[in-house]
């Protein structure tokens, strides 16, 4: 009997070293990628793994940002659910090990003394005493758990993944609420002057309407011009407190008011980051994050088609049993049992097929929408490139617009007051003036979003910058995002 434990041990050593992994072992497919940009995103390389919101240099920008690093609720979920994912990777890779178990029982019964045989050398009431230690292991000569393992993992690396975008949306998204804030501010400041400029103009054809001097169709002219300015304020009032409320959101708190800082003339034009189409598949956390759950994915294949071979699983117990606790540690006492069971299928009517043909298709699935996904960040790299080069083109235009729309409305109403033309023409100055105003401001704003929106979506350093300023609940798993086989 000594030479079976001895035996036992020597056939699991050579069924585990004879092991295989079965399925496709995953290796990145070639992807099809632009050799450059269409339009060239400058040489400033190193921008894409700093703060770059630090270039907007307004301090109350990058406390707003680091605030919400700290306590938006969006990091925290993101923060919890990679704890969820190490979780069940650990639960999964558990398997892979023996499971060793102690336990100890203590009861008294009473025995039937007229059953048909009554238990010899006891009596109708007795003690039994028991104390042992289990273990249960499965082989995994088929590589099933391994290959579970390797889903786990990746779902795990997809999740790290996963709160990285969730940071990289979270930081763009305070910069380009902030920037959109003061462009509101700054055209309420536009509309609140244009509207007091109007008042004055009222009050002054009041009185020359009172001594006859214009008519009363000029005059309404002019109430129609201040009521019109005067319409426009409550409307960039609300969208102002819209705007705060959710900055504020995303910054964790309650809605309220917010900081103010640099007015939008005031802020620096950061650079635009360098990098070619490649630079994607390294930089993009959702592009990281996407093939992760493609390596998720293929796993799963090898764990489905393991289900066609033997599960081969031992089990032992060592321990001592005795009707008397004095007795219980002593050499007649003790107790052992070894057992080896293998289980393999026969017939499933589909079950494993279906399990098989699932894991496929899901796999499928996951790499098209790893192809997908490139193909949109390509996309939106191209167009946030283009957007910004477009509108600094659009603000030069606009700027010029406003210098002549300014002189216009000037002249017009020399002209008017020298009697050489009508109100009419003066209005229309001042009107063309105001929403060219307005939409000067919107530009502005616009071109400066448009550089958060470029970082966003060309990805990079920062966003590790930017984790280490998130307080997190636990400290979170270290692990690579170079896919790897578990064994």
């Amino acid at each position: 009997m000594r030479r079976f434990p001895i035996a036992l041990s020597g056939l699991v050593v050579t069924l585990m070293l004879g092991g295989c992994l079965l399925g496709p072992n995953y290796s990145r497919q070639p992807v099809e990628t632009p050799a450059n940009w269409r339009f060239a995103s400058g040489e400033a390389a190193d921008t894409a793994n700093t703060e770059w919101w630090k270039q907007f240099q307004d301090p109350v920008l990058d406390e707003l940002i680091e605030t919400a690093l700290a306590n938006n609720k969006d990091v925290k979920i993101a923060a919890a659910r990679i704890d969820q994912f190490m979780g069940q990777f650990v639960t999964t890779r558990a398997a892979l090990f023996p499971q060793v178990s102690a336990g100890a029982t203590a009861s008294r019964q009473r025995a039937s003394q007229a059953g048909p045989q009554p238990l010899a050398g006891f009596g109708p009431v007795f003690n039994d005493y028991e104390v042992s230690v289990s273990a249960a292991w499965e082989l995994d000569v088929f590589g099933r758990n391994r290959r579970l393992t390797e889903s786990a993992r990746a779902n795990l690396l997809s999740s790290v993944e996963g709160r990285r975008a969730t940071i990289l949306s979270l930081v763009a998204s305070v910069a380009s609420s902030y920037l959109n804030l003061r462009s509101l501010d700054k055209q309420l400041e536009i509309a609140k002057a244009t509207t007091d400029s109007r008042a004055e103009s009222v009050h002054v054809f009041t009185l020359r309407f009172e001594g006859g001097e214009v008519s009363q169709m000029e005059l309404a002219q002019s109430q129609s011009e201040y009521e019109a300015s005067l319409a426009t304020i409550p409307q960039l009032e609300t969208s102002i407190a819209q705007q705060e409320d959710a900055l504020s959101i995303l910054l964790g708190d309650n809605p309220g008011p917010i900081l103010r800082g640099h007015t939008l003339g005031e802020m620096a034009t950061p650079m635009i980051p360098a990098g070619l189409p490649s630079d994607l598949l390294e930089r993009r956390p959702d592009l990281l994050q996407a093939e992760q759950d493609l390596v998720a994915a293929n796993a799963l294949i090898g764990a489905a088609r393991a289900l066609y071979f033997p599960q081969i699983s031992l089990t032992g117990l060592l321990g001592t049993a005795s009707g008397q606790f004095s007795s219980l540690f002593t050499g007649p006492s003790r107790v052992w049992s070894f057992a080896g069971q293998v289980t393999q299928p026969i017939f499933t009517a589909g079950n494993i097929s279906g399990q098989v043909q699932s894991a496929e298709a899901q796999q499928r699935g996951a790499l098209l929408t790893y192809q997908k996904a490139i193909q949109v960040a390509f996309q939106e790299v191209d167009d946030a490139l283009i957007a910004s080069t477009k509108l600094h083109e659009q603000l030069e235009i606009q700027g010029r617009q406003v210098t002549a729309l300014s002189t216009y409305s000037r002249l017009a109403r020399a002209r008017y007051e020298g009697g050489y033309t009508s109100y009419i023409e003066v209005l229309d100055a001042e009107r063309s003036l105001f929403n060219a105003q307005l939409s000067l401001t919107q530009t502005q704003a616009a071109a400066l979003v448009s550089f958060v929106t470029l970082y966003k979506v060309m990805g990079g350093g920062w966003v590790v910058a930017a984790d280490k300023l998130t307080t997190q609940q636990g400290a979170a798993p270290s692990t690579s995002s170079t896919p790897q086989t578990v064994q």
